[in-house]
């Protein structure tokens, strides 16, 4: 159990989400002048609030949704070690996305192709695995997972099929895509992306009580009133379309939905009623820190940063393998 009241720990990542978007926007390569930047003195004005401001904020709006379309995976499935990827919506995206790469294309109904395509991708495989684990009207986590576990497959060696294809240009940008990684984007698009996610993640926190009783079992939220079927498909409808979102816009960045929930859990306790809101609001700026390591540390040179949250999830996804076998042995 935490030790600390709910509010403070809320308040606390709130605070650190914050000072995220008001320093890291102000770190890199290059110095920028703030005075000069609100002055709109170029070249600080567009360094700040051209290329790095909007780049901090889609890390932000893209840890905090993956970090809680983490716990809330991990509640449904009832799986320490599921992420918001464990289902196969991002695969879907990533083939949607190499297959516009492979072909060419650059727009798709006036958007940038791999953007579409990669949303396409990913509602095409949300709706094969919810027609697949769907039986009549029941659903089970069962079935969910082994449906989504399925098309994942399918879904990764179809792109393996497609980079080997591809031609030696179009093999290297399907790599880059695939390592994940945050790119500055138009306010514009910031503000549709936010304006389609945070409703969809205000919801998973709202049906947070549904969550703790599906985490115990399906047959234990069942004897407390809850409808499994809906319950198992609302929350992964909600978080396959945040994932899927996201990762249409920075490819697919693994580990941010397991280490933040795991991390929290350890602090908060596992009450989704708290660990949703903590872990979107830990999650925004763990993945905006990341991310301005990937454009510092090696400057000129930029990492991808899904390498970066990879180097620290490896680790971490060990000890809480070592973790778990120890506690089978007790």
């Amino acid at each position: 159990m935490a030790s600390r009241r709910p509010g403070s720990w809320i308040a606390a990542a709130a605070a650190a989400l914050v000072a995220a978007a008001v320093v890291l926007p102000l770190v890199g390569p290059v110095r920028v002048d703030l005075a000069r930047a609100w002055a709109g003195v170029s070249p600080d004005h567009e360094i700040l609030f051209h290329a790095r401001l909007p780049r901090v904020l889609l890390a932000l709006l893209a840890g905090g949704t993956l970090a809680a379309a983490g716990a809330l995976f991990q509640a449904l499935l009832r799986d320490a070690l599921a992420t918001p990827y464990t289902l196969g919506v991002s695969s879907g995206a990533s083939l949607g996305a190499v297959l516009a790469m492979s072909l060419g294309w650059e727009q798709i109904l006036g958007f940038p192709a791999v953007w579409a395509a990669a949303f396409v991708g990913a509602a095409t495989v949300l709706a094969l695995v919810v027609a697949i684990a769907s039986e009549g009207r029941r659903m089970s986590s069962f079935t969910l997972l082994l449906a989504g576990v399925t098309i994942n497959s399918i879904c990764l060696a179809l792109i393996l099929l497609l980079q080997y294809l591809a031609g030696f240009a179009q093999s290297i940008a399907i790599v880059r895509w695939l390592m994940g990684g945050i790119e500055a984007v138009s306010y514009g698009v910031l503000a549709a992306v936010a304006c389609a996610v945070l409703p969809a993640v205000a919801f998973v926190c709202w049906r947070a009580r549904e969550w703790n009783l599906l985490a115990v079992g399906e047959e234990w939220a069942a004897a407390r009133g809850v409808d499994t079927s809906r319950a198992l498909l609302a929350g992964y409808l909600a978080g396959s379309f945040v994932t899927g979102s996201i990762t249409a816009l920075t490819g697919p960045i693994g580990f941010v939905g397991l280490i933040v929930p795991h991390a929290l859990r350890l602090k908060v306790g596992a009450d989704h009623r708290l660990l949703i809101p903590c872990s979107f609001l830990a999650g925004a700026p763990f993945l905006a820190l990341c991310d301005t390591l990937a454009r510092t540390v090696a400057a000129p040179t930029e990492i991808p940063v899904g390498v970066i949250t990879a180097m620290l999830g490896g680790p971490f996804f060990i000890w809480l393998l070592r973790s778990r076998r120890r506690s089978l042995w007790l």
